[in-house]
């Protein structure tokens, strides 16, 4: 594997935890071959490994190399549009069945990382959204009433209810917030890498690899790697940022988007749960950890166009700086924290905010997913299992169709 010191920085996790570099060696033919070895490439290829499929996935780095080894480290539920703007986008029974999913993937991770034995430090805390003013109060009680009118739960808080999860002294804009119960952290790197040597376990092989090409004629797919060719019966692409090098009619539509993270060194337990707020229109959010680190991240609207369209994982001064007055600003007493890593990751981002799994133009023997919007922890484990099913049965599982390329709201 080859990283260029000059564009990468190690992220907490992948500085407390060795990245899992690929070893296998390549195999000439496989049922199905998955590209990527980020969130929805390893879960992919996690269910293709159980389900009994001769399954190959190829990573050109470590596994995790890109946006799931550089996040926050949250596994939350929903989509990153509000569940109001859902209802607007789907209507109102499949945006509720699309939240359930959220959930459900949410809950195969607890299940799965408990029964491989992945060891991540998975803890179910909630996750916390502050609001900072009474408008913002206003509208998370909305979004908090919708949610239970459809039967999800969620707890709203006002400032004193927020003060009993946060131990130390609140600023004077924070004004309440709402907990969803189901939200937990883990340690992104251990996470996944903990998944692909499950996947391994049950049968899969893991190539370190660098694809050039996906072709395909008729039934006959071939991926050609720098190592050299691998036929194979499916394949499904999981670049996510990079969706566009091998699906080009993605290109403008899954738009690599630079997030910038930092993390402090370890200091007293003041975190509980993941926690997020506005104090900018993108948003920020932290977790702190067993060892006391605070990871936080964020404040993308400060960067031009927003971060978007950027393809190189490096932070810029403007933007860490910003992340750095973020915990000074909302909790007055932590203003003595001492910086210890800052790192940058790609997301993608869709026009209407919500992730696409279909197929190729040019193949149905060539599925893809990505633009998960800076939310995919969520959707890994279902999604990974939905395209499981729909490559091996050659059926489109139901519950992707409001996920297809050609749905309206991408314009």
């Amino acid at each position: 594997m080859h990283i260029d010191s000059a564009t990468d920085s190690l992220s907490y996790w992948h500085a407390t935890q060795e990245p899992f570099i690929p070893d296998d060696p390549l195999p000439a033919a496989a049922d199905v071959v998955v590209i990527g070895g980020g969130m929805l490439g390893c879960w992919t290829t996690y269910w293709l490994a159980k389900s009994g499929a001769n399954v190959v996935l190829l990573e050109k780095n470590a596994i995790g190399w890109g946006a799931t080894g550089r996040n926050g480290g949250f596994l939350i539920e929903g989509a990153a549009v509000s569940y109001q703007r859902l209802i607007e986008l789907l209507g109102a029974d499949a945006a509720s069945d699309f939240y359930a999913l959220t959930i459900q993937g949410q809950q195969l991770a607890y299940e799965i990382v408990e029964g491989e034995g992945i060891d991540c430090g998975l803890r179910r805390t909630g996750t916390l959204s502050l609001a900072l003013s009474a408008e913002e109060l206003a509208a998370i009680t909305t979004q908090r009433d919708l949610l239970a009118a459809d039967g999800f739960q969620t707890e709203l808080l006002d400032r004193t209810g927020v003060q009993q999860l946060i131990h130390t002294p609140l600023a004077e804009e924070i004004t309440g917030g709402y907990l969803a119960p189901t939200g937990g952290t883990l340690h992104s790197s251990r996470y996944i890498a903990g998944l692909a040597r499950a996947a391994q376990r049950n049968g899969a092989s893991i190539v370190n690899a660098d694809v050039a090409s996906v072709m395909s004629a008729g039934n006959a797919t071939t991926v050609h790697t720098y190592l050299g060719p691998i036929a194979a019966g499916k394949v499904v692409v999981a670049l996510n940022a990079w969706t566009d090098a091998l699906i080009p009619e993605m290109n403008g539509v899954i738009v690599p988007t630079r997030g910038q993270i930092i993390s402090y060194k370890p200091t007293r337990r003041v975190f509980t749960t993941a926690t997020g707020a506005e104090i900018t229109p993108t948003g920020e959010y932290w977790q702190q950890r067993p060892d006391g680190s605070i990871v936080v991240g964020g404040c993308r609207e400060d960067a031009p166009n927003k971060d978007s369209g950027i393809r190189e994982m490096v932070t810029t001064p403007h933007v860490t700086a910003k992340i750095e007055q973020v915990m000074p600003r909302l909790f007055p007493e932590l203003s003595d924290l001492e910086t210890d890593r800052q790192w940058a990751g790609l997301m993608a981002f869709t026009p209407d905010g919500l992730p696409i799994v279909d197929h190729s133009e040019t193949s149905e023997n060539i599925w893809y997913g990505g633009g998960f919007n800076g939310h995919g922890m969520p959707f890994g484990p279902i999604l990974g299992q939905l395209l499981a099913t729909t490559v091996l049965t050659g059926q489109r599982a139901p519950a992707l169709a409001p996920l297809v390329h050609t749905r309206p709201s991408l314009g």
